[in-house]
């Protein structure tokens, strides 16, 4: 089972998950130009976007990084990962 996990933006078309935000807000990307970063906040029947800096969007997945790897996270390679492949 995949633990990726995509949106379609009505604007910007698919965007998929990056790293878990704060205050349940997590961070995506625009799937093909990866130039776009939101946060994102899913409610019952409605998902708000907000756009953010690719710098503020960087530091809330180190900070998500750093907070998986104090708790020992079963997910600490996954999201380790994708912030490789996303911000370096």
């Amino acid at each position: 089972m995949s633990s990726e996990r995509y949106l379609n933006h009505p604007t910007f078309g698919m965007l998929y998950q990056v790293s878990l935000g704060i205050e349940g807000k997590d961070i995506y990307v625009t799937l093909y130009a990866q130039k776009m970063f939101f946060l994102v906040e899913v409610r019952q029947r409605e998902v708000f976007f907000e756009v953010i800096p690719y710098l503020d969007a960087r530091n809330q997945s180190e900070l998500n990084l750093q907070r998986a790897r104090r708790q020992g996270s079963e997910d600490f390679s996954k999201w380790d990962n994708l912030f490789r492949q996303t911000f370096l």
